[in-house]
């Protein structure tokens, strides 16, 4: 493995909402191998228990995006005096044109919540690290994505438009294109000496 390269692939992969292609279709098999690789991921005790939900149908996307824009909307509407304006713009941006997003990927967990941390913490254990490599796989392939959560604060509504059974628990919506750029920069974080603790909360890391 070529390290460099892996680095660079981790370090930039970014929430891609405003440099999505909207006009460029994305083909099935490319989705196909993503989600092969995504697969891949590790799960709580081998179980599997995830399921993808491909979108590409207009009306399909149309019903969702009214779900994704209301939910969004009220969000950034909350949040439009204490959130960046380059944040709010992004997300203003996306909830303009998510309908036209060539493809949205919906990731499902067989089963539902219990409402305890450690219960949970090995539920959601169960796609996300799969969500993630998925994220990776498109972005070496040229295409973009962001994990987004709008519609679920409306899941059954969604559960409803999509078909997905009782007991099905929606973690996401993933809208995916080709990016419009060729590659992205690492974003700017706070020092790990400011997030990373040795042994107790609070101690320097070195």
């Amino acid at each position: 493995m070529v390290i460099m390269e892996i680095d660079h692939l981790l370090s930039t992969t970014r929430a891609v909402r405003r440099k999505l292609d909207l006009d460029r279709p994305v083909e099935p098999e490319v989705l196909e191998e993503c989600l092969d690789l995504a697969l891949q991921a590790p799960t709580p005790g081998n179980v599997q228990a995830w399921r993808w939900l491909v979108v590409r149908d207009q009306d399909v996307k149309d019903r969702l995006s009214v779900l994704f824009r209301a939910v969004g909307e009220a969000y950034l509407a909350e949040r439009a005096s204490a959130a960046p304006s380059r944040m709010l713009a992004s997300g203003r941006h996306l909830l303009e044109v998510i309908d036209r997003v060539p493809v949205f990927v919906i990731p499902v967990l067989a089963g539902r919540p219990a409402g305890d941390n450690a219960v949970d913490a090995a539920f959601y254990g169960g796609i996300f690290p799969a969500v993630w490599n998925f994220q990776l796989a498109l972005r070496s392939r040229g295409l973009g994505s962001t994990l987004t959560t709008y519609h679920l604060a409306r899941e059954a509504e969604a559960a409803a438009i999509l078909g997905i059974p009782e007991g099905h628990t929606q973690a996401g919506l993933l809208p995916v294109a080709y990016t419009t750029v060729p590659d992205f920069k690492p974003a700017a974080r706070s020092p790990l000496a400011e997030v990373a603790y040795l042994d107790h909360w609070g101690t320097p890391l070195s």
